[in-house]
């Protein structure tokens, strides 16, 4: 069995959501240790928690909904690059230290350090950036923060240009674990009708290693 490096945070109610979202909560309908044959939960929560990925109908105009995503753009070859960028600034091509080798790409900056407590001046992508990874054979690209934009935009500049492009969305991943490198990346989305978005337990594999 491969090695499995776990890149979601844990989903509790503690976990941070995008300030004015639906935070997450659970109930037990039943409990065996009050008395029930068994336990039995529900979650309430923004499909935008933790480790998700967003899907088209959530920054374009008659996008798809994630349930009609292709799987083959989440799972396979995944480069993790860590870039040296100051909180707050978008990231551009420049700031790329490697060549790109992999069809996945997630970028560790450090600017979200802790799930739980939400901060405004995390790192995000340029639309140039996302131009450039395109060119270079880019499905998808990802990012240790909660959005791939500022938290002040509201043109949501990089989520447009991967709708232009059909990218994948990677956001809200853990990488402060991970060696820069290249992995098999597993982060299948929901089936969920409708939905603009979806939570995923993202996880890296030896590169080459097969789910």
């Amino acid at each position: 069995m491969p090695e499995i490096i776990d890149i979601s945070p844990v989903l509790s109610p503690r976990i941070a959501v995008w300030p004015g979202d639906v935070p997450f909560s659970s109930r037990y309908l039943c409990r065996i240790d009050e008395g029930a044959n068994l336990d039995l939960s529900s979650v309430t929560t923004t499909v935008h928690v933790g480790a998700h990925t967003d899907a088209p109908s959530h920054y374009a105009a008659e996008g798809a909904g994630i349930a009609e995503r292709s799987l083959s753009m989440y799972i396979g070859a995944c480069q993790v690059i860590a870039v040296d960028v100051a909180p707050g600034q978008r990231i551009f091509p420049a700031d790329i230290p490697v060549p790109i080798t992999a069809p996945r790409v997630l970028l560790f900056t450090g600017s979200f350090p802790d799930p739980d407590t939400f901060n405004e001046d995390f790192c995000s992508l340029s639309p140039q950036l996302v131009a450039w990874l395109h060119d270079r054979g880019v499905s998808l690209v990802g990012i240790d923060t909660p959005s791939i934009d500022p938290f002040t935009s509201k043109a949501l500049e990089s989520h447009t240009a991967v709708a232009q492009r059909d990218m994948a969305v990677l956001e809200g991943v853990v990488l402060s674990h991970v060696q820069p490198g290249v992995y098999t990346l597993v982060a299948l989305p929901l089936r969920i009708e409708g939905a603009d978005a979806s939570p995923v337990r993202a996880v890296l594999l030896p590169a080459g290693a097969t789910a």
